[in-house]
């Protein structure tokens, strides 16, 4: 058996001369443009269900409006049978008690008199029995509504919800990597994280790291903080990935601290949002795509 040739691995050489800001430009402009249009098809989605789910519960109230007339009619349709029995032989006993005199013509009349109240009772249910079916078609219908005005405030929120992403995202601060020297998105605070993260560019890591004898582990990489200087927002910390420690001296906040690793041919990047009494808080972003870069 033959075997099946190896394809050769090519190393992507970064971009050199000046002419390398138009297809990064390019490329940040598809990036932006397939964002939107996974927005667009999300909210797209959204709103498919959301007339999947109102057709479903329209079909449901009639099924249910169609299955209470059919009860109430059958009940009914028994009520008058009652009735009509009930009347026939009011009628039988009152040619009785006609033709009766005496004792049995007393008979007759209070037997009577019974058939008249029952009558009575039985039509007082019927109508009792037609009210409560009228009541709970009032309420399915008013339920419809109400739910159908959920429905309506669902779609508005998400629509605001899409102007408010577009509108942070828009608003994130860019800054050039230190190793691929092209521009990337920098959240600031946690409202900008969130807003990252529904780009699904990139996974996202916080920490809050205290200055400690020890590193602290932030998902593949140790972060030892060394130095803290609050009056000027500056940090010295010390990496460690791939059994390789290299320190990052005098970095301010907001600044992207990028590094490879051997899982990945973009870098990793760490950002720190806030300088306190020895301690940093901010993220690390890490690639989507784990390929292990050639040579490593």
């Amino acid at each position: 058996m033959s075997s099946t040739p190896q394809q050769p691995t090519y190393v992507i050489p970064p971009p050199s001369g000046p002419n390398w800001k138009v297809p990064v430009l390019i490329g940040v402009l598809v990036l932006l443009a397939a964002s939107n249009i996974y927005l667009f098809v999300e909210l797209d989605h959204v709103r498919t269900d959301s007339r999947h789910d109102m057709a479903k519960l329209n079909q449901d109230f009639t099924n249910a409006i169609d299955k209470m007339r059919i009860d109430s009619n059958e009940e009914v349709r028994r009520s008058r049978r009652s009735v009509e029995d009930l009347q026939a032989r009011l009628a039988e006993q009152r040619r009785a008690a006609n033709l009766a005199v005496g004792q049995a013509k007393i008979d007759a009349q209070r037997k009577v008199e019974q058939l008249q109240s029952r009558v009575a009772t039985e039509q007082a249910q019927q109508e009792q029995a037609i009210q409560a079916v009228k009541q709970t078609a009032d309420t399915a219908t008013t339920q419809l509504a109400t739910v159908s005005t959920d429905v309506g405030n669902v779609k508005t929120d998400v629509q605001n919800t899409k102007s408010q992403l577009e509108q942070t995202i828009a608003n994130l601060k860019r800054a050039t990597g230190e190793l691929d020297s092209h521009e990337s998105l920098i959240a600031t605070n946690g409202k900008e994280l969130r807003a990252l993260r529904e780009l699904g560019e990139r996974n996202y890591s916080e920490f809050t790291i205290a200055k400690a004898k020890k590193p602290s582990r932030v998902a593949d990489v140790m972060v030892q903080l060394k130095k803290v200087d609050t009056k000027h927002n500056r940090f010295t910390i010390e990496l460690t990935v791939d059994d390789r420690t290299v320190e990052k001296k005098d970095r301010t906040i907001n600044e992207p601290i990028q590094f490879y690793t051997s899982k990945a041919r973009q870098p990793d990047e760490i950002v720190v949002n806030q300088v306190r009494k020895d301690t940093i808080v901010g993220y690390l972003a890490t690639p989507k795509v784990q390929n292990a870069r050639a040579g490593t």
